[in-house]
């Protein structure tokens, strides 16, 4: 009699086991939601288009993208952290997920209230200015600058944003006064400058190339270690007057915390098949990013790495929201 009770709970923990693998193996019977916690037309939104369609096809489901832009990416992380832990919400993040908890008071803890799918690419910026703006080279633009202190703007995508910390970084090293004006997202802040209502755009080379080739803006310099292969001709912003410079942006999947083993294993799975595509490689490429592969336990440990280090970068520069 004594046994019946452990036993029984053995037996509900075994159908338990079961039932969610047998789950998993059904999974997904439905469109996945993947919440991109920022407007469309930014970096964050040019790397969900990329990997959808082939991820989707692969789980034999619809992958939707939903925008939910605010707060730097605060609001739509908020969304996913509260979504049922069933593998049918996912999150794209980036830079701004691990510097977000230093900026805000959050609603969700970064690390524990998701689990991690798989680090999708990485990218450099690209320095970039409205055409009006009478300056063809960052040694140019710094004497502009320094000129007319307080008197040039630059748009970002919010505070703690990959554009608002590659700007600031620029402008600490390169002792320039340039007036900070955050919009809700790269894709509105893009357009702002595109309009020439601000004049400057530190952002990723995989949401500004199209831009630049097609004549809307002007870059500069890149902000890689080295040059990019697809803006050969375009010096990095460290050998074009700024040493040392370097900014780069990173994408990849979370899940909400609770979500079963299973499906996360099989989401692991098929995304690195997207990542091996050699036409992902391509799409990612052409835009000026990488794939880049890594096991959820290589994610986890890069992610916590990020989160201590843009803590030190906004407490030592004094970065505030705005």
């Amino acid at each position: 009699m004594r046994r019946m009770p452990l036993t029984l709970l053995t037996v509900l923990a075994l159908l338990a086991v079961l039932a969610t693998a047998a789950a998993a193996q059904d999974y997904p019977t439905k469109p996945v939601r993947l919440i991109v916690a920022f407007p469309p037309g930014g970096s964050n939104d040019v790397v969900a288009r990329i990997v959808t369609t082939p991820l989707g096809e692969r789980l034999g489901k619809q992958v939707v993208i939903d925008n939910r832009g605010g707060a730097g990416g605060v609001l739509g992380s908020e969304v996913a952290a509260g979504s049922p832990p069933d593998g049918y919400t996912l999150l794209l993040v980036s830079i701004a997920h691990t510097v977000n908890p230093w900026l805000y008071k959050l609603k969700y803890d970064p690390i524990k209230s998701f689990v991690p799918v798989a680090m999708l690419a990485s990218g450099a910026n690209v320095l970039t200015v409205h055409p009006s703006v009478p300056v063809n080279s960052v040694q140019e633009l710094i004497a502009l600058a320094k000129q007319k202190p307080g008197e040039l703007n630059y748009a970002s995508a919010g505070s703690g944003s990959f554009q608002h910390l590659g700007t600031e970084l620029f402008k600490l090293m390169a002792g320039v006064d340039i007036v900070h004006v955050p919009f809700k997202g790269g894709g509105p802040a893009m357009i702002d400058v595109i309009g020439g209502h601000s004049q400057l755009l530190v952002s990723s080379l995989i949401q500004t190339v199209p831009h630049v080739r097609s004549g809307k803006l002007k870059a500069l310099a890149t902000g890689g270690a080295k040059r990019s292969a697809i803006l050969p001709d375009i010096p990095t912003i460290a050998e074009a007057g700024v040493p040392g410079y370097e900014m780069n942006n990173w994408w990849g999947i979370v899940a909400p915390a609770g979500t079963p083993q299973p499906i996360i294993d099989k989401l692991v799975k098929e995304v690195d098949a997207v990542l091996a595509s050699e036409e992902t490689q391509k799409l990612f490429a052409a835009d000026g990013a990488e794939v880049v592969r890594k096991s959820p336990a290589e994610f986890a440990a890069f992610f916590a790495a990020e989160l201590a280090k843009w803590e030190r970068v906004v407490k030592d520069a004094k970065i505030k929201a705005e």
